[in-house]
């Protein structure tokens, strides 16, 4: 027990950079306070100490506003950051190393008795507000994005965004070299602040670069063609965006 409480603890200095002491850690973090009380409950409820563990577990819900069920099973140097609005099912399996932040619900679709909610394999990381529901599993190394509703498996190492959660193709998602040096050249970078999030307004922005990098293009071989033809082109040449300034 206290070489699991030992690791709980060390975990916390692994991923979260605002821990400053040992001392903090216990007496502060919500989420520490929270995982403690939930092996407490959990050894209750696995004995057959069926309420027991339930009333340990609403106090720890009153204290920390994490809501775990004491039959649900979670393994090694697990952390719930923040915390606040976390809700675990009695049939939630999390493995190791795996990270929750506020407001996540690993909830059930279903009133039937049996496996209705998530299993989470080691690594995962689910993001604020995210709700995980079903009796579906989360593959080793995945992320869930913020704010996503998950309802089926998902893969190892794959990241998950949006209602429903659609599996992102890091892959298929990078960014031609053009669109980066006409963002960068704009002062922002639309598709790098969303890189991996179908988000309407980034999708619309990156192909409003995509469209000014062709019509630069298209303009360019133009004035060429009417020149290598003997008319003149006597227009000045479109400023280029290094030198125009932006007012913010």
């Amino acid at each position: 027990m206290f070489r699991l409480i030992k690791e709980d603890i060390n975990c916390v200095f692994d991923r979260d950079p605002a821990a400053q002491s040992v001392f903090e850690v216990i007496t502060t973090y919500p989420g520490f306070h929270a995982l403690i009380i939930h092996r407490v409950a959990h050894y209750c409820w696995g004995r057959g100490f069926r309420w027991l563990g339930r009333f340990i577990s609403h106090v720890g819900r009153w204290l920390t506003g994490i809501e775990i069920h004491p039959g649900a099973q979670i393994g090694q140097r697990f952390f719930i950051d923040h915390g606040m609005g976390v809700v675990i099912g009695e049939t939630a399996v999390i493995g190791d190393d795996c990270t929750l932040y506020h407001g996540v619900t690993l909830g059930g679709t279903s009133w039937n008795k049996g496996k209705r909610h998530p299993t989470l394999l080691n690594g995962v990381v689910v993001g604020a507000g995210a709700k995980v529901l079903g009796p579906i599993e989360i593959g080793e190394g995945a992320r869930i994005g913020s704010n996503s509703v998950v309802v089926k498996d998902v893969h190892a190492d794959a990241t998950v965004v949006g209602i429903p959660g659609r599996i992102i193709d890091r892959e298929k998602k990078k960014t031609s070299k053009e669109r980066e040096e006409i963002a960068s050249k704009m002062g922002f970078n639309a598709y790098g602040a969303t890189s991996d999030m179908p988000d309407p307004v980034a999708h619309a922005i990156n192909h409003m670069l995509d469209h000014i990098h062709a019509m630069d293009k298209q303009l360019g071989d133009m004035k060429k063609v009417l020149n290598d033809s003997g008319l003149e082109y006597n227009e000045p040449d479109m400023p280029s965006l290094d030198d125009c300034e932006i007012k913010e």
